[in-house]
């Protein structure tokens, strides 16, 4: 269980460069925290990637977890706090044995807790949840034929689920299937549609 201490707000993820170029289309886009997992982040290339494309955009704020909270010991004051400050929710981090890394779960489980996101409290109510994950196997893994036996989709209804009991807009999550196989461009498209998202809501 996690146990709350003081803090300060974490600072944006620190990576120099991008590959795309272009700022937000509308001149008052809602206000968007990316929570990133990744217990290794630096060999995540795809994760990198993913990051360096939309790290400039100034109605973005990207929150990584691990960085934040190494020990585990989460803020919840302050978790509450950015979720309250933002309109769209994005948990950004691999698919690990079928559900995200540990300490997302346990921020999770500690963070949008009863009293606050669901029950008699309702803080993220019309906010909009999008999940934005890496995974090692390809589309077809992901089959009734494939070695996972089940759709992504439906291995991701958990979070689905989570999202609808706070009463958020759940969005079609976007994946990056095989992300360590694909090529560089590949990667390149699919940070450019990650960006493109951003860029015009």
């Amino acid at each position: 269980m996690s146990q709350t201490r003081s803090g300060s707000t974490s600072a944006p993820v620190s990576l120099k460069g991008s590959a795309l170029q272009g700022s937000s289309n509308s001149p008052n886009p809602p206000r968007v925290l990316v929570i990133f997992a990744h217990p290794d982040p630096i060999d995540s290339v795809a994760n990198q990637i993913l990051l360096k494309a939309i790290q400039d955009l100034p109605h973005v704020r990207v929150h990584d977890l691990y960085a934040r909270y190494p020990d585990f010991f989460i803020d919840v004051a302050i978790e509450h706090h950015l979720l309250l400050e933002h309109d769209i929710i994005v948990f950004q981090h691999p698919l690990f044995m079928y559900s995200c890394p540990a300490l997302m779960k346990e921020w999770m489980d500690t963070v949008l807790g009863k009293g606050f996101a669901f029950g008699e409290g309702r803080a993220l109510a019309g906010k909009t949840w999008r999940s934005v994950i890496t995974v090692g196997g390809s589309k077809q893994a992901f089959s009734d034929k494939g070695y996972n036996q089940y759709p992504l989709e439906q291995i991701l209804q958990p979070f689905e689920l989570t999202a609808k009991l706070c009463q958020m807009n759940w969005l079609e999550p976007l994946v990056l299937y095989w992300a360590r196989n694909v090529n560089h461009a590949e990667r390149l498209q699919h940070a450019q549609a990650y960006r493109q998202w951003l860029m015009n809501l």
